[in-house]
């Protein structure tokens, strides 16, 4: 047993090391072109681009992770079934859940260890990458400004539509707006058709030279009678001149370490503690709100100074705005409508603000739960790829890794919307960040114990036979009995027009079906992508859901004629012509289309001489 336990988890080993092997360099090859913009044209050398890999690498594992024990476990249990290796462990005795254990013992280690390299490896990459990024950003702002976008340089935003000259020195369509020191307005704007962008790359002056533009200036004057006069500043000039000091942007060292609080660069305690942290002050900002609103509302004082009469009934039961005079009452209406806009104000701000805490704690909670989930999840995954590759019997890189990828996508995609709708509280932020985990922990389940009983991966029989039979649909021995007799005799000009028919009806229905599926996941996809706030993706989907919605009609369109030519041939088969039970069929096309091609199926039995 030892041999064998060797045998399986050297096999397995040497499959997960070449899958993660691959997987990885895929992973940081995509890493690279995501933040190749902030690499190139910066003239880094190659030890600050290696570090930045390096720390950038350790985050991909939770990514990398999942899937190479997925896609290893497949191929590995695949390779064993199509080889009939476990038909000779299951002769000798040795059944599916005696050949994992082995296999389980290391998986199980490598979860564990995997939870550890989440709790300290990954935040102090997460740590690192953070502030190497952003001093990459500010190490030589003559390179940061890019085409197209604005560039934060110093005390301006800058955008340039076109650079072009030796290391982009002329610029095209300049914007800038200039930072005001008392608010976050953009009260200085400059805008120049040319410009010069002139300095030295070790400079600490960087010089730019506008041409033919305007210059505009709405900084709000402190008296108000010059605002009224002069409500904005606007000169044209040829030639403009601004000297930006970058020595202090320049002085910026890549090792420096200033950005140490997000919630992704914690290990479990310091998430403890922030989250701790985060809740008192929370329920703090909620009672001195609390307090604020009902010193507000003047109810402490409300009955300050009224003495009341032993003896003297002093309850009025009308109107109080009877007590005053008429502009009495009009500014006690006026005063109380200021109070309760100022109020709605109020609340309406402070919602937000809580809002935005609610957010940032449950951003915490979900990191913290992630690192824990994250080890769970490579358990789970071995689970439901060992015994699924022992099912498809098929080893290799084809089937397994499409099956592997379908499959880590939706345990990605379900984590990611559960992440993003646990954000904003609709759902828990524990359970968001174990929800993917707990979705394939039945899967696995089932899997393992159909493999354990050698059984198939699906079985329908005791649902699809009731169903062949109520539809009357035959079985391919059925279809290819010789002795059974055609339904219908044609003349030999008739069979060739019908087998042309056939041919187009066969065709033209099956890309129908293809395109009607197509729009309709898409269509479900849209409202699934759209409630996780995912814009663009859903903006796409629909596009895409209405060009298959398009071609699917034409198909229909070209298969319903078919379908009338059929009819034509023969008094047999015939096909209703009403427009309720067309628009019936356009809606329900899988039923349509499964009747259909089974009367067609039935009625033409063609005789090929």
């Amino acid at each position: 047993m030892k041999i064998l336990d060797r045998y399986i988890l050297t096999t397995y080993l040497k499959t997960f090391f070449s899958v993660f092997i691959i997987l990885m360099l895929i992973f940081v090859l995509q890493t690279i072109w995501l933040y190749i913009k902030e690499l190139a044209g910066k003239d880094l050398d190659m030890v600050v681009i290696l570090k930045f890999l390096f720390y950038f690498t350790p985050k991909l594992i939770p990514l990398v992770l999942p899937l190479t024990i997925l896609l290893a476990s497949i191929m590995v249990f695949g390779s064993f079934a199509e080889n009939y290796e476990f038909a000779a462990m299951k002769s000798t005795g040795i059944s599916l859940q005696r050949a994992m254990t082995g296999l389980s013992i290391f998986i199980v280690g490598l979860g564990f260890t995997t939870f550890l390299f989440a709790n300290n490896v990954i935040p102090w990459a997460e740590y690192n990458s953070h502030n190497l990024r952003k001093n990459i950003a500010s190490l030589k702002p003559a390179m940061v400004i890019a085409e197209g976008q604005f560039n934060d340089v110093m005390d301006y935003n800058i955008k340039v539509e076109k650079k072009s000259g030796e290391n982009g020195r002329f610029l095209k369509g300049v914007v800038m707006h200039k930072k005001s020191q008392a608010n976050n307005a953009n009260n200085t704007i400059i805008v120049a058709k040319d410009g010069e962008l002139v300095g030295e790359e070790d400079s600490d002056v960087l010089q730019f030279i506008l041409f033919d533009g305007y210059f505009y200036d709405d900084t709000p004057s402190k008296n108000r009678a010059d605002r009224n006069r002069h409500p904005m500043v606007m000169s044209y000039f040829e030639k403009y001149t601004i000297n930006i000091d970058l020595s202090q942007l320049n002085s910026n060292d890549l090792d420096e370490k200033n950005v140490s609080d997000k919630y992704n660069m914690l290990n479990i305690s310091d998430l403890n503690y922030m989250i701790d942290s985060l809740g008192t002050a929370l329920k703090k900002d909620h009672e001195d709100f609390a307090i604020s609103l009902y010193n507000r509302s003047n109810l402490p004082v409300l009955n300050s100074g009224i003495t009341v009469n032993k003896g003297i009934d002093s309850s009025f039961n009308g109107n109080v705005l009877e007590l005053f005079p008429d502009k009495k009452k009009v500014q006690m209406l006026d005063q109380a409508l200021n109070s309760l806009k100022s109020t709605t104000q109020i609340l309406n701000v402070k919602s937000k603000y809580f809002k935005e805490r609610n957010v940032e704690i449950n951003k915490h909670f979900i990191a913290l739960h992630e690192k824990l989930a994250l080890g769970f999840a490579c358990i789970i995954l071995f689970f439901v790829g060992a015994p699924l590759g022992a099912l498809i019997r098929k080893g290799g890189i084809g089937l397994p890794m499409i099956i592997a990828i379908l499959l880590f996508l939706t345990y990605h995609f379900i984590g990611i919307f559960a992440k993003n709708s646990a954000k904003d509280g609709s759902l828990n932020p524990i359970l968001a960040a174990w929800f993917s985990t707990l979705v394939m922990l039945p899967l696995g389940y089932y899997l393992t114990k159909r493999a354990t009983a050698d059984r198939g991966l699906f079985e329908f029989d005791h649902i699809i036979e009731p169903i062949k039979k109520l539809l009357k649909i035959q079985n391919k021995s059925e279809k290819n009995n010789p002795t059974q007799e055609p339904s219908i005799t044609l003349s030999s000009e008739s069979q060739l027009k019908a087998k042309s028919l056939l041919t187009d009806y066969s065709m033209h229905s099956k890309f129908s079906f293809i395109f009607y599926c197509m729009a309709i996941i898409l269509f479900v996809l849209y409202f699934v992508f759209k409630n996780n706030k995912l814009e663009e993706i859903s903006a796409i989907i629909i596009q895409i859901s209405a060009i298959s919605g398009g071609i699917y009609t034409l198909y229909f369109i070209l298969s319903s004629l078919h379908v009338l030519g059929l009819s034509k041939l023969t008094n047999t088969f015939q096909v209703s012509k009403n427009p309720i039970f067309i628009i019936l069929g356009f809606i329900i096309y899988p039923i349509r289309h499964f009747l259909l091609k089974n009367k067609i199926n039935k009625v033409f039995s063609l005789n090929s001489k």
